[in-house]
């Protein structure tokens, strides 16, 4: 049995692991004041325009959106969120355990748009019966894997700063986002001082790009940097052996490891993708990154399911229901060769049988 259930079934990049036994009986300050921990501070700010911006360290990306979420409102305001975001949809209402509203916006393809947008944002401009709309939640990838371009986070960033709104990214699959553009001729090449500059605070995940846990937070605006750290501990996402994300993102940052990880991952899920379609399976958005959602019959899915395992996401009123494959840094080719195949012989054999 293969899993295309998500990007973080292997433990860690072998490296990442090496480097885990090599540090493991060196002792090291606590909580990010360590070497590594500089060095990767160090090497974020190398890559960004304004060297003066804050950089800390998460454990978890559910508890990176909760600290700077918390940290960036007052208790009056919420934060808008399209109908598919994370915390809207996956976080058992932790942003709203902390009194912050989620806001809901309508989305196209996974993504929030101007209009979406103006829409939420007129509806709670009646203070004092709603709470203020202060920030936009995106992600990038999206949860459908879809990418905002440079283009697409340029006009919400003119739009939040035009409205005094925070612009809050999650980045939890930002490697595969930017992997993409890297790909993609079409497209701009989307960089940290891209995001730095668009944005108010964001993060870039490890979790799901080869390291065993871990988040980078950046933060951009100088008062949401304030106290960060208060917030950070308050939320339990303090770590007291900090050096252990630290020495992680430094191996994935040097010669931009990470970025040949998320090729790797992408390439495998357009390969899938590609195969899908090849053999008449309709895709529910178009593949930009590693996740894959295509509509297959239940009949179908119980084949698949005999060798492969992948999310049944939702349930269609044709009968066809929209599954979600994952892949990652280590996703062997030949078990998306495998998974083609097979799907080659069962969709070969029903169209045989309907002739």
């Amino acid at each position: 049995m293969f899993h295309f259930l998500n990007d973080y079934s292997e433990s860690a990049h072998p490296d990442i692991i090496k480097a885990m036994q090599d540090a493991h009986l060196q002792q090291h300050k606590g909580y990010g004041f360590d070497e590594y921990s500089d060095r990767v501070r160090d090497l974020i700010k190398s890559q960004l325009d304004n060297k003066d911006i804050a950089v800390h360290f998460g454990i978890t990306g559910t508890q990176a959106n909760l600290v700077c979420i918390d940290a960036m409102l007052s208790p009056i305001d919420g934060i808008v969120a399209c109908d598919t975001g994370h915390i809207a949809v996956n976080e058992a209402g932790a942003i709203e355990a902390t009194g912050h509203k989620v806001i809901l916006a309508e989305s196209k393809q996974g993504k929030l748009t101007i209009e979406a947008l103006e829409k939420v944002r007129v509806r709670h401009s009646f203070t004092p019966h709603v709470v203020r709309a202060k920030a936009v939640y995106i992600s990038n990838t999206t949860e459908l894997g879809t990418v905002y371009t440079y283009e697409e986070l340029k006009a919400l960033s003119d739009y939040c700063r035009s409205n005094n709104m925070y612009l809050f990214m999650d980045g939890a699959r930002l490697g595969a986002a930017i992997a993409y553009t890297h790909s993609n001729p079409n497209e701009r090449t989307l960089t940290l001082a891209d995001l730095a500059e668009l944005t108010d605070i964001f993060w870039f995940g490890g979790t799901k790009m080869g390291a065993m846990f871990g988040e980078i937070l950046i933060i951009p605006n100088k008062d949401i940097a304030t106290d960060f750290n208060i917030y950070l501990k308050r939320h339990g996402g303090l770590m007291a052996k900090g050096y252990l994300l630290g020495l992680q993102f430094e191996v994935l940052l040097q010669d931009d490891k990470y970025l040949q990880l998320c090729l790797h991952a992408n390439a495998m899920a357009k390969k899938l993708s590609d195969g899908l379609q090849h053999c008449g399976i309709e895709l529910f958005v178009p593949t930009q990154s590693n996740q894959v959602f295509a509509l297959l019959p239940s009949d179908l899915i119980a084949i698949l399911k005999t060798e492969f395992d992948f999310y049944e996401w939702e349930q269609l009123d044709n009968g066809c229901t929209i599954c979600r494959f994952v892949t990652s840094w280590a996703t062997p080719e030949n078990q998306v060769e495998r998974f083609i195949a097979m799907l080659e012989t069962n969709t070969l054999e029903a169209n045989t049988s309907n002739n």
